[in-house]
């Protein structure tokens, strides 16, 4: 099947995590240009290796999403290197596990603008060429939180949330406009961050990390953790002219897992 989506322009934030680099892998195979973004520079590095054998376009930008004064810089340099931005694939690092009380005002501010404002502003910067070009992808990876809540992850479930009541509010303002905007909900999917999250339940409970993640597996129908190309296709399909027509949606990449509805 092809995606139509040779020689697009994506921008990929958190292009370095495990999620991020299989977007991005999925999205070079078809073709696409790729800005990668990211914090960490060696993990940028890593992203850049592992898109090396499909021969294509792509550029690293270490860049801090909770600095929102880097934003039009590194677009800009996005611009002139690969071409406006086609397909925005938005994803953040996740906040420490947290209880929902108790938690500084402060705390919550800093995460809500690297989490929250850095995203609707980075949409905001590339949203003019889109409905320019009357085509756009807008792509926003969240957290099996934003439909069952997870314990000990407040400010996640949260802030989270926020960006599905955004997506779908701007899914019916840019629709016209040949641009869709979906949110895409991971479940375990198995990258560093859940190993992390693991590693901090059994600290927490008392147990082995291997029974925390036994115990976790059990719990999904497929019986295992996602593979990060696994999640990595799915966004290569949202972002696909093949999927024109599903907008303002939540698609759940989670082997059964979340058992609500």
């Amino acid at each position: 099947m092809d995606f139509g989506l040779k020689n697009k322009t994506a921008l990929v934030s958190g292009g370095g995590g495990g999620l991020g680099r299989a977007i991005a892998t999925a999205l070079a195979r078809e073709g696409t240009r790729i800005a990668i973004a990211d914090i960490d520079h060696h993990a940028i590095a890593e992203t850049e290796a592992a898109l090396a054998p499909f021969g294509g376009q792509n550029l690293g930008l270490e860049w801090d999403l909770a600095n929102l004064g880097q934003i039009d810089a590194h677009v800009s340099r996005i611009e002139r290197d690969l071409g406006p931005v086609d397909i925005l694939v938005n994803i953040t690092g996740g906040p420490p596990p947290t209880s929902a009380a108790g938690q500084s005002a402060d705390l919550w501010s800093k995460h809500f603008q690297a989490m929250v404002l850095s995203v609707i502003a980075i949409t905001d910067r590339v949203l003019p060429k889109m409905r320019e070009r009357h085509w756009g992808r807008i792509i926003t990876s969240t957290s099996s939180g934003v439909v069952a809540p997870i314990p000990n992850l407040s400010i996640s479930n949260a802030l989270r949330l926020s960006l599905v009541g955004w997506s779908k509010t701007l899914a019916r303002e840019v629709g016209k406009d040949g641009i869709t905007a979906n949110i895409l909900v991971p479940g375990r999917i198995a990258t560093d961050r859940i190993k992390f999250l693991d590693k901090a339940k059994a600290k927490r409970e008392g147990r082995s990390v291997e029974d925390v993640a036994a115990e976790s597996a059990a719990s999904i129908p497929i019986g295992r953790y996602g593979k990060p190309e696994e999640y990595g296709d799915a966004a290569a399909f949202l972002a696909s002219e093949r999927a024109a027509y599903i907008t303002g949606s939540v698609i759940r990449v989670d082997g059964g897992l979340i058992p609500s509805v």
